[in-house]
């Protein structure tokens, strides 16, 4: 499941879209917000938006691969990396929440993922350029977390008011996008695109891994109260699997 263009990756998404409602299937929250943010950019192409249309396609391609072949690989029983395994795994618990779901896929594919992939795209002497641009991504999630906000509500009613009574929900949703994803993303593809070999990379990729990994405890893992409004809210959450997909569409 490679795609060579962006066209292709709001393809291989749907696909995991419709085969996640046909198993009723959590993995498919991740890529019904995912394929919203992909549509997106592809809409913003042409427009003025980003400093540099090709180099922002070719940035989307690469970035989503990282998610796509990571999805294959898990449903093939392959190795995938600690972060994207803590956020598939949580697919064969009844617990998480919805909202639990999209912060782990987030944790995973920003924190870790979109790094790797600005590295790939640019040199030591280019990257800078690509500041600008890269910014622009998380303008766009932030801009999408209202919809997703509007979208939980419908499923649960009353979590974004006790996220809100709580003062959870900048941690949960707008911090979680706005700073891990732009200021920890960014300062990880700096240091990477300056390695001067393969090892040192693959490395220094293996250590991120392992703290984003570690990181994604925090998204499940909660006081006792905290906890207990979450199991809460998953047992209150309107609809099945599928209908709460569409609902993220």
């Amino acid at each position: 499941m490679i795609a060579n263009t962006i066209d292709d990756v709001i393809i291989h998404l749907e696909y995991i879209i419709q085969d996640s409602i046909k198993n009723e299937s959590t993995l498919g929250y991740f890529a019904a917000l995912y394929q919203k943010v992909t549509i997106t950019v592809k809409n913003k192409l042409g427009t003025n938006y980003f400093e540099d249309d090709v180099r922002m396609a070719q940035l989307d391609v690469i970035f989503a691969n990282r998610y796509l072949l990571a999805y294959s690989n898990y449903k093939q029983g392959k190795p995938v990396s600690k972060s994207w395994q803590s956020a598939f795994d949580a697919a064969t618990n009844w617990q998480p929440i919805v909202l639990q779901h999209l912060l782990l896929g987030m944790n995973a594919h920003i924190n870790l993922d979109l790094g790797i992939a600005a590295a790939e795209i640019t040199k030591p002497t280019t990257i800078r350029q690509l500041q600008s641009d890269f910014n622009k991504i998380n303008d766009i999630l932030s801009a999408l977390t209202h919809e997703v906000s509007a979208d939980l509500a419908e499923i649960w009613p009353t979590l974004l008011k006790i996220l809100k009574f709580t003062n959870k929900v900048d941690d949960f949703i707008i911090n979680f996008s706005m700073g891990l994803a732009r200021d920890g993303a960014w300062k990880f593809a700096n240091v990477l695109v300056n390695y001067p070999d393969l090892e040192a990379k693959d490395i220094a990729i293996a250590d991120r891994d392992a703290t984003i990994s570690n990181f994604s405890t925090s998204i499940t893992h909660h006081k006792f109260t905290i906890k207990m409004m979450f199991l809460i809210a998953r047992i209150d959450e309107r609809g099945s699997i599928s209908e709460k997909i569409n609902m993220l569409r």
